[in-house]
């Protein structure tokens, strides 16, 4: 491959977006176009805009519903792209889309594949009580993450991380694997590792429902679903009374006070003016914060509220 500037069309949203975008900027790389999404209202926005990117940047950007639809293949077809990216753009991109990147089409995927493929990465390992995860840039495929792997960076989930703690390392990871793995693509050298689909674990989206708690789970599990959905996600919620109550900020109680909690019913409680959520094995996760319909629900309200129940 010869010294002349490469082109890209790139497919970007959220703050791997954004990276992922400056990296190849800075690299040197020629965007011929940006293809991204229209902000949802319906979903809290807390990461940055890769449309305001490439307005700075002056790069021309499209926001379209499908990037299955003719137009966008006739476009692109037109920019003859050396290279194409996908960096946390939320639709999966046809075969015949991909097959117009003259040197290969990738994807910086979320987790260290071929462990959680699919949709929601991050959500799911720390759900899953996962020590690491990380970020992979693969190829990309007719099957979601199931191309050969370039590169990937590992970064560690602590025991106390919420899912969006580790979105922040996984952005940094996303930067520092493409920033080291791009110049020999550029030099038409790109990596080929094997992505053994049969190793790894695929799951798909999830919904604010699917954060409901089940108190009869150990409190290990349950403090893995109030991390993996803490906010900005839905967040973990139960409900008493017809009223549903929504776990802001907890942490996992070390056996010491569990004396405290002997003989109480699980789900929500209050001792000693503080809030606790018993969970099936004995143990229980101490809440800092609760709310219900945005509001801050203090010990003595939800007190109130359970002996109303009883």
């Amino acid at each position: 491959m010869s010294d002349t500037i490469k082109t890209a069309v790139v497919f970007a949203y959220h703050n791997v977006g954004v990276r992922c975008l400056k990296v190849l900027l800075a690299r040197g790389v020629d965007v011929k176009l940006v293809i991204t999404h229209e902000d949802n209202p319906q979903e809290t926005i807390w990461f940055e805009s890769v449309a305001a990117l490439c307005l700075e940047h002056g790069i021309p950007t499209i926001a379209p519903n499908d990037p299955r639809i003719p137009e966008l293949l006739s476009q692109v077809a037109t920019l003859q792209p050396d290279f194409i990216f996908s960096f946390y753009y939320r639709h999966m991109l046809p075969v015949n889309l991909l097959a117009l990147a003259k040197h290969g089409a990738y994807n910086m995927h979320g987790s260290l594949l071929p462990k959680y493929r699919g949709r929601v990465p991050i959500n799911w390992a720390v759900l899953h009580g996962e020590t690491e995860t990380g970020a992979t840039l693969h190829e990309m495929a007719a099957k979601p993450d199931a191309g050969a792997i370039v590169a990937q960076t590992s970064v560690p989930i602590l025991p106390d991380d919420t899912a969006h703690e580790v979105f922040g390392k996984v952005v940094v990871a996303a930067e520092q694997t493409l920033w080291r793995v791009l110049p020999a693509m550029l030099a038409g050298q790109t990596p080929q590792l094997p992505n053994d689909l049969s190793q790894g674990s695929y799951f798909g989206g999830r919904k604010p429902e699917d954060g409901q708690i089940n108190w009869q789970q150990s409190a290990q599990q349950v403090y893995n679903l109030y991390r993996a959905v803490a906010p900005p996600y839905p967040g973990a919620w139960t409900v008493i009374n017809q009223q549903t109550f929504v776990i802001e900020n907890a942490r996992l109680l070390n056996s010491d006070t569990l004396n405290l909690l002997s003989n109480l019913p699980i789900g929500l409680a209050v001792v000693d003016n503080c809030i606790f959520g018993v969970c099936g094995d004995g143990h229980a996760l101490l809440i800092h914060q609760l709310t219900s319909d945005g509001k801050s629900v203090s010990a003595a309200m939800l007190q109130a509220i359970l002996q109303q129940k009883q």
